[in-house]
């Protein structure tokens, strides 16, 4: 397979270093001569510098024998012109971009995209990505990772284990008799720093951060399982009032919970935007990493502050110092991907990195077979993967116990029509069921082959 990526910033290194990782033939533009040469230097992959969009680059970049384009600028019309020369002159089969401006999105323009218009067969929007998983984590605070598959039947869920866990110290295989209809399978944990696939012979010790697969609704019960049932907030003040800061913001105005939402920005012109474009939300207009504008906005009586300003250290920093204030938790957008292992212990709940996001839905699109969705953990450590099982899959027709699957590989639940089926030993997977696999970064290659289309497609 040929990918090529226009933009070697944050998001387009992070894919090309994956699909690299992968064997996948990728070549990656970028205007800045830098960043062309940091690809070269660091990844199996090729570099071309010039303009993603021009014509004579994408043929210097191979697209005449691509497979793929995938346009993750920082510029919405360069990803789309791009999409279009790549379509127009050489013919390549699936066009990627990503597109951050929101009005090209509004649903009375949709047409814009059809083939014979701008030919964009997929369209990654990060701010819309990332804003609605941070709405999934607030409606359950005590997660610090949430991802869900098949419309979201199924959730994998990341929870600190502590020691008040009900469940600690106990072997996963007991957990069945304990908790006879929870429908939750414990698929690994993060131990250490170290990610780990569990088997039912082990158990949870405090420390751990676990994710399991369970029914979404039974997400609640889980959680206070692990001693993490919170509810959701009725109070949020939001740091930052960009793209994502307002999605949030209208988002949660437009879910009628009359939920308090206080924004801090520090560039004038955007809390102008703001103020403006927001009906019930209150922006004001500065620095949240001043003590007396977070008490401004009241950040002693806020249930949640959220930290989404473009700056990873004003995050941070403004999330440690609102829960010193008095608010009760706290979320944070990080793009460095070596960043959470030392705010974690300054104080911050939670993260989300927006490269992971973005490249998680763009690998969805990559991978072969009928694998559905794919999300990296751990700035890929292991991968959560939703994908349809075949005739030709080696996993349907007989019971679990049968099968060897192998170290690094845990399935964590079957989606079959609109049942939920948690896997154990006399489970038998059928053609057509969807199921949600963890795996360790070198096992990745073998789910692959577990779903495969057939035996000459790989």
């Amino acid at each position: 397979m040929r990918v090529i990526i226009s933009g070697a910033g944050q998001v387009g290194y992070g894919i090309a270093e994956k699909l690299s990782i992968e064997g996948i033939e990728v070549t990656v533009i970028d205007s800045n001569a830098d960043l062309v040469q940091r690809v070269r230097d660091t990844l199996d992959a090729r570099g071309v510098h010039g303009h993603g969009s021009h014509p004579d680059v994408l043929a210097q970049a191979g697209a005449k024998d691509a497979d793929m384009l995938i346009a993750v600028t920082q510029v919405d019309e360069v990803n789309m012109t791009a999409c279009q020369v790549a379509h127009s002159i050489f013919e390549v089969p699936t066009r990627i971009a990503r597109i951050r401006s929101q009005t090209y999105l509004s649903p009375e323009w949709a047409n814009l995209f059809a083939r014979d218009h701008l030919p964009i067969d997929v369209i990654i929007s990060p701010e819309i990505e990332v804003g609605d998983l941070i709405l999934k984590r607030m409606a359950y605070p005590g997660a610090s990772e949430i991802v869900s598959f098949e419309d979201d039947k199924v959730m994998v869920i990341a929870v600190d284990v502590r020691e008040d866990c009900a469940v600690i110290n106990t072997p996963l295989r007991h957990l069945t008799d304990l908790f006879p209809n929870l429908q939750a399978t414990v698929m690994g944990v993060r131990r250490n720093g170290q990610m780990h696939v569990m088997s039912s012979r082990e158990s949870l010790i405090a420390g751990d951060q676990a994710l399991v697969a369970v029914a979404k609704d039974q997400v609640s019960r889980v959680l206070g399982l692990f001693g993490r049932d919170e509810q959701p907030p009725s109070r949020v003040v939001i740091g930052g009032a960009g793209n994502i800061g307002r999605y949030v913001a209208r988002k949660l105005e437009e879910s009628g919970e009359g939920i308090n939402v206080r924004l801090v920005e520090n560039n004038r012109h955007i809390a102008q935007i703001a103020a403006e474009s927001l009906k019930r939300s209150i922006t004001v207009f500065g620095d949240a990493l001043q003590e007396d504008i977070l008490r401004e906005v009241d950040i002693r009586d806020a249930q949640m502050y959220l930290g989404l300003t473009n700056d990873d250290e004003t995050n941070i920093l403004s999330s440690v110092l609102a829960s010193e204030l008095g608010c009760k938790a706290n979320f944070a957008l990080v793009n460095q991907p070596q960043y959470p292992r030392f705010a974690r212990r300054l104080g911050v709940d939670a993260f989300i990195n927006p490269r992971t996001v973005t490249v998680s839905k763009v690998l969805r699109h990559v991978r072969r077979g009928r694998v559905r969705g794919v999300y990296s953990l751990f700035d890929g450590a292991a991968e959560l993967i939703e994908a349809e099982a075949l005739d030709t899959s080696t996993l349907v027709g007989k019971p679990l116990r049968e099968f060897n699957i192998g170290p690094g590989i845990r399935i964590g639940a079957i989606m079959r029509g609109d049942e939920v089926i948690m896997p154990h030993g006399n489970v038998r997977i059928e053609a057509g069921d969807f199921v949600v696999v963890m795996a360790l970064a070198a096992q990745v290659r073998q789910v692959e082959q577990m779903f495969r289309v057939s035996l000459d497609f790989f």
